[in-house]
């Protein structure tokens, strides 16, 4: 790990010099609608699918706050593959970074720990991972969660069905949520379930924006061995994810600010190429919208370092939680100025700026949504529990 700011990890400047091939690529990507092959083949040889896996099992060691700097690079070349990819993080960074002492004091068997390595270093390796987690009727709430698990001689037999599967059939494994089918009251675990029989992709992803993450629906009749059930006890989901929900809220932030920033970019280009600079209120537009993207990034960023010195802290998950509800409307509303000022010229099909616009527009659409962050945040500034003083259940 290097020391010294993030941006200053030689994995950022990987992803820098990635990023205008992404770019170049991401209109045919979007336009298809189809996984980008071609992106993530330069993010394997470049070894960036081993960005969070600790330097001793072949990794880059990255810290929460190299990832956001990472993320951001990725997502100004293609906001699809910068998603894809904040998806594999997300599952190799909790299982990078979930302290070791805190998943013993949960009861985690000394088996689990090697079987967490084991998935890490396939990662360092060039494999891909997924999250299924979401569900038809319920999004992305765990307690909604219908898929079933139950315990085999074995392992388990999980049975189900996932929506919103970005990189689905594509990936190695998928990091399920389920919970179990023999409690009367059940909790809900995470498996690492490898792709191959009993697992069937279904093409339903014709979206508007972030087309090219293929998140198509994913159903599950499989067994898998013991060793799949991540952390070695049944009903980590929910503790982890109101203990530490960086991985599953302000991971998606460093996304949308990089396609904040990167329509920032597309419309200065426009603007020059159409001789729109010379115009006050054009200059006006892209001054405010650069103004609200820096704002953007440093709260992403304020929120990426406090995850890496103190996680889990009440204040920590104050700054996450921020973080994503500021990432996810900024990223919509200075797109949609931006393409305001540059004309209708940029509203045609195909232009990188109506690309983005689109790709921005997911933002605050993306779980947790921004209404549910601005909730959070509302409750946790009338000094309720934010987690489970609201009636309804937050995940």
């Amino acid at each position: 790990m290097t020391t010294g700011t993030p941006d200053d990890h030689p994995a950022v400047a990987l992803a820098r010099e990635l990023a205008p091939r992404f770019a170049d690529r991401a209109g045919a990507h979007d336009e298809r609608g189809r996984f980008p092959e071609a992106d993530f083949a330069d993010l394997r040889e470049a070894g960036l699918l081993g960005l969070m896996v600790p330097a001793r099992l072949g990794g880059h060691g990255a810290t929460f706050a190299q990832y956001a700097a990472v993320a951001r690079e990725l997502a100004r070349g293609a906001g699809s593959t910068a998603l894809i990819f904040n998806m594999h993080a997300s599952v190799t960074g909790a299982l990078a970074q979930t302290p070791d002492h805190l998943i013993r004091a949960l009861g985690a068997p000394e088996s689990s720990f090697a079987a967490r390595d084991k998935a890490l270093a396939a990662a360092a390796d060039g494999a891909l991972y997924a999250v299924a987690m979401s569900e038809r009727g319920g999004g992305s709430r765990l307690s909604r969660t219908t898929t079933a698990y139950r315990r085999t001689e074995g392992g388990y037999r999980i049975t189900g069905a996932k929506a919103f599967v970005s990189g689905a059939g594509h990936a190695d494994a998928y990091l399920v949520t389920a919970r179990d089918g023999e409690n009367e009251d059940p909790q809900v675990s995470h498996f690492l379930v490898p792709a191959g029989e009993g697992l069937r992709v279904e093409e339903t992803w014709n979206s508007l924006g972030m087309r090219a993450t293929g998140s198509h629906d994913l159903h599950l009749d499989t067994e898998v061995p013991a060793e799949a059930l991540l952390g070695g006890i049944e009903g980590l989901a929910l503790v982890l994810a109101e203990a530490m929900p960086q991985w599953l809220v302000a991971s998606y932030s460093a996304v949308y600010a990089g396609v904040a920033r990167a329509a920032v970019d597309a419309a200065a280009d426009h603007v020059r190429s159409r001789g729109l600079d010379g115009l006050a209120s054009v200059r006006a537009r892209l001054g405010r919208a650069e103004a609200a993207v820096a704002a953007a990034e440093l709260v992403v960023a304020e929120a990426a370092a406090r995850i890496d010195a103190n996680p889990g802290e009440d204040d920590t998950n104050r700054w996450v939680w921020r973080a994503k509800l500021i990432a996810g409307d900024t990223a919509f509303q200075v797109a949609s100025s931006l393409l305001e000022a540059a004309g209708t010229s940029a509203s045609r099909r195909g232009h990188p700026l109506e690309r983005l616009y689109r790709d921005a527009r997911c933002g605050a659409l993306q779980p947790a949504t921004s209404d549910v962050c601005a909730d959070w945040l509302g409750a946790a500034a009338l000094g309720a529990d934010p987690d489970h003083g609201t009636g309804t259940p937050r995940w």
